[in-house]
């Protein structure tokens, strides 16, 4: 397949794609794109055409496009981050008497209206603690979890996506794993990881 991209058949880059597209926008949520998602998967896959003359021949093609999504995903978060603590700093200077504290409403948005469902309240409660542990958590701590539970990847293959040794992989994941317990208050890393896995 990458061979026929080379070679210059646009189809086939098309239907590389259609078969990552959406692994690579679930990533791209997951580490906090939000309504920049589609942008952001769209530019990695951009990067990732433009970058395919580097690419090794024998290697996972979905390794090396996550880590291109995970890095456009990175920027694309610093640079709204940036945006964000400019326009503060405006509205301070301007007197945010006014705003009456939106901005703390933005942040603590996640609740839905239907939240108090009651056949799925608790399930939404967990899952809430669950996304709020995982934010909590370091930002190399958080990416193997997202990468190993949440997005299915082997160790091989979140190794490859972070640009580091399994051996890492390993030892990031168990610290990760046992500070997610500690603050869901499980006192069991491994349930704090299974958790995840259904979430």
């Amino acid at each position: 397949m990458i061979a026929r991209v080379r070679a210059g058949e646009t189809e086939a880059y098309a239907e590389l794609v259609r078969a990552h597209a959406e692994t690579a926008h679930r990533l791209a949520l997951l580490l906090g794109a939000g309504a920049e998602a589609e942008d952001v998967v769209q530019n990695a896959f951009i990067k990732a055409y433009r970058a395919l003359g580097g690419f090794r021949d024998g290697a996972a093609f979905r390794p090396w496009l996550l880590r291109i999504v995970a890095n456009e995903t990175k920027n694309t978060v610093r640079a709204a981050a940036r945006r964000r603590a400019a326009t503060e700093r405006a509205g301070a200077l301007a007197g945010r008497a006014a705003d009456g504290g939106g901005g703390a409403a933005g942040v603590a948005g996640g609740a839905g209206p239907g939240e108090g469902l009651a056949g799925v309240a608790l399930a939404a409660e967990r899952r809430e603690e669950l996304v709020t542990a995982l934010r909590a958590l370091g930002e190399r701590h958080r990416e193997v979890v997202v990468h190993r539970y949440l997005l299915d990847l082997d160790e091989a293959e979140t190794a490859a996506v972070l640009g580091v040794p399994r051996g890492t992989v390993k030892s990031r994941l168990s610290r990760a794993l046992r500070e997610l317990a500690r603050l869901l208050g499980d006192g069991d890393g491994a349930r704090a990881g299974g958790g995840l896995g259904g979430a």
